[in-house]
């Protein structure tokens, strides 16, 4: 259902155009915690409440009071249906819908029923999604589990109304089978140790120590008639196929440009959209390359940002077909231009108020955040593969170490002033003395002088502290953040829970916390960098650190499956072995998937558009060849353009086949983990060197009849 939501002013001045009420368009489609209050009885709100604050279950008579008052909220919204929405390992979400349809009573009228047993627990098919072998085909049984902290919300579209409810997805023995129950295992392991360090400078009111997280999105926006003339673009979200425009980013002048009407328009209705369902969709704006933009919410619980994250990406893509677009989140939709990345901003706070990563006035008189800043380091150092590996995907390959990206190799930016103490806790073990901002002076007398922070910030850098948090900037735009989420909150928590061990038991507390951050960053300083990570001095400088450099996905996957990572995942339960094993599977299978996709989609655009279009053009010049010569001029020009373009042709054609041949012969291979190499060094090879010749065609061939819209038609044209 649609409604229309303008100020009184706004009705009553005709000289004014509608006046969006964000107030009350804002979490209007969304079951907050306040519409609960208002629609439970008190006691089994408090218990609601007590549930969502500290765990537990909800008794079955608790429940059928929750699953009716959502249910009447959603039925007078005008849901018919609702479904548990989970995450399962594609990387999307998932959803089965049930109507609130019961059985009719004695008189024949439809009775509108939803159950507590409903609301807590759904059982989709298990056996069609991936799970790397933790279930067998035969196996079919999978649970949906209610996540009580998430709300629900109303999804509006042409299906009609339907009630989403945020859960896990596990199979029959437990096994987590999506991205959402290893993040919220993890958001509880690394509230417990994190605690456990709060304790120790004497906070003793915070119950729990919340991982929020603010996702930056990055999007292309294109003309979906085009859209729809590229095949390519259609099967593998990214042109596999393309020639550079004469323009691209070199002005800089999209970056923060005039943001044009119809791209305006969607973005309008994309907040509204947002808005109504609770994401607090912030900023926007265009990106580096052309037809690329950016939109940042505010700060949320993790689990919570990762579902909004997921809305996010599924309403760009709606709004973008109501306004003939279509909104790409491939991380490398056109060679030559900045691909899109999702920037993870993460940060630790108490439910008292206390973030654990703001250094405050003095961070060299901060123990408690040097002690957290100590264990990051720690933890990053350690576990830099492993956070490597949770920003792979497919897509990402084509983005990671290029210029609008970060590099494969895993570093921490500090900026000035907190190196600056770094060193000196390392070098001498006090920190007498801070780097000051200082005052940044326009040197123009109408404008204030302003307060400079005491850094500059690193673009280059793939995990940056920017004030009171943590910017990992390496995760790809179509990627789930639930992985990266994950990662980072596992790695945390085993830092925090081995300094914890040391401090509890520590005869002299002040003595000991200070010999920690002393020995943590002396121990594990070579993860810090605050220069240029794009240089080739820096490639070095990283192997000579002995910083791994993991350049693909494929390389990656490895790193979950080592006793290492085994040994931290089990040891806060937050992933079994088996579990790690089977996403390892599930990874190598993914990547050898869309690589396959890839090939047969650059082989089918190749002969069944590219080649006879050029072909077509060939005999167009092989006839003008003749008819000039027969007209007595010279033809020099025609019959060297013609020989250019059969010389590519042929070039074309052998690349064809080459692939052709290589593609065939990945299904002789078994292992997943083989296959996945196989099509990483071979089958990618061969998928470039027919992209090569293909794309000086399209530089020689009439533009009338190549068979797809350009690069200029793409991303200029919108």
């Amino acid at each position: 259902m649609c409604r229309s939501y303008v100020n009184k002013q706004g009705k009553e001045d005709s000289k004014m155009s509608e006046v969006l009420n964000v107030e009350e368009i804002f979490a209007s489609n969304l079951f907050t915690v306040g519409k609960m209050k208002e629609r439970l009885p008190k006691n089994v709100f408090k218990e609601v409440r007590k549930v969502m604050d500290q765990g537990g279950e909800l008794s079955l008579a608790t429940a059928d009071v929750v699953a009716k008052a959502m249910k009447d909220w959603a039925v007078e919204h005008g849901a018919t249906h609702y479904t548990h929405w989970f995450q399962p390992l594609t990387g999307i979400t998932a959803e089965k819908h049930d109507s609130f349809v019961a059985h009719p009573d004695a008189e024949g009228r439809m009775l509108m029923e939803f159950s507590g047993k409903e609301l807590i627990k759904g059982e989709p098919d298990a056996s069609s999604f991936p799970s790397g072998g933790l279930r067998a085909t035969f196996e079919a049984r999978g649970y949906t589990a209610w996540d009580i902290t998430s709300p629900a919300f109303l999804k509006e579209d042409a299906t009609g109304v339907i009630l989403c409810i945020p859960t896990a997805f596990c199979s029959y023995k437990g096994e987590a089978l999506d991205k959402k129950t290893p993040l919220l295992r993890s958001m509880e392991a690394v509230s417990e140790q994190a605690l456990r360090i709060v304790r120790l400078f004497g906070n003793t009111e915070a119950t729990k120590v919340v991982a929020s997280v603010g996702p930056e999105q990055e999007y292309f926006l294109v003309d979906r008639e085009k859209y729809l003339k590229r095949p390519d673009l259609i099967f593998a979200g990214r042109t596999l196929f393309g020639a550079p425009a004469p323009k691209g980013q070199e002005l800089e002048d999209h970056y923060f440009g005039t943001i044009r009407e119809r791209i305006g328009s969607f973005m309008k209705d994309l907040n509204i959209e947002l808005w109504k369902l609770g994401v607090t969709a912030k900023t926007q704006h265009n990106e580096v390359a052309p037809a690329q933009h950016e939109l940042a919410p505010i700060y949320e619980t993790a689990n919570i940002a990762v579902d909004h994250n997921q809305l996010v990406m599924e309403t760009m893509k709606k709004v973008a077909g109501r306004h003939g677009l279509t909104c790409l989140l491939h991380e490398k939709p056109f060679a030559g231009v900045n691909g899109s990345g999702k920037h993870n901003n993460w940060s630790l706070g108490t439910d008292n108020g206390v973030n654990l990563l703001d250094p405050g006035d003095t961070p060299n008189e901060n123990i408690q955040f040097l002690l957290v800043l100590a264990c990051i380091m720690k933890a990053v150092d350690t576990h830099a593969d492993l956070l490597r590996q949770s920003a792979s995907d497919v897509g990402n390959d084509h983005r990671l170490g290029a210029n609008e990206a970060p590099p494969a190799i895993i570093s921490m930016f500090l900026g000035e002033q907190l190196e600056d103490v770094v060193k000196q806790l390392v070098e001498t073990g006090e920190a007498s003395h801070l780097v000051e901002g200082g005052k940044l002076q326009t040197g123009v007398s109408t404008l204030p002088d302003l307060e400079k922070d005491a850094t500059d910030r690193n673009r280059t850098s793939p995990f940056a502290f920017t004030g009171n948090k943590f910017e990992f900037r390496m995760v790809g735009s179509a990627d789930s953040i639930a992985s990266p989420n994950t990662t980072l909150n596992a790695i945390v928590a085993e830092a925090f829970c081995e300094a914890a061990d040391i401090l509890e038991n520590a005869e002299d507390f002040d003595v000991a916390v200070h010999d920690l951050i002393k020995e943590y960053m002396t121990k594990h300083q070579r993860i810090v960098f605050n220069g240029d990570g794009y240089s080739e001095e820096w490639v070095k400088e990283a192997a000579r650190r002995g910083l791994p450099n993991i350049k693909s996905m494929v390389e990656a996957v490895g790193t979950l499956t080592t006793e290492k990572s085994i040994k931290l995942f089990e040891k806060f339960k937050i992933f079994t072995r088996a579990e790690l094993e089977s996403r390892a599977e599930v990874l190598y299978e993914t990547y050898s998937k869309n690589i396959n996709i890839e090939a047969l989609t650059m082989l089918d655009m190749a002969k069944k558009q590219i080649l006879p279009a050029v072909i077509g053009y060939t005999r167009s010049l092989a006839d003008t060849v003749i008819a000039v010569r027969e007209a007595g001029a010279d033809a020099a020009v025609q019959r060297d353009l013609l020989n250019e373009v059969s010389a590519k042709l042929a070039e074309a054609k052998a690349a064809l086949v080459d692939l052709e041949k290589k593609q065939a012969a990945a299904g002789a291979i078994e292992d997943q983990k083989d296959l996945a190499f196989y099509y990483k060094d071979v089958v990618r090879e061969a998928m470039a060197a027919l992209r090569t010749p293909v794309d000086e065609l399209e530089m020689l061939v009439d533009k009338k009849v190549w068979p797809f819209p350009t690069y200029g038609d793409l991303i200029f044209e919108v």
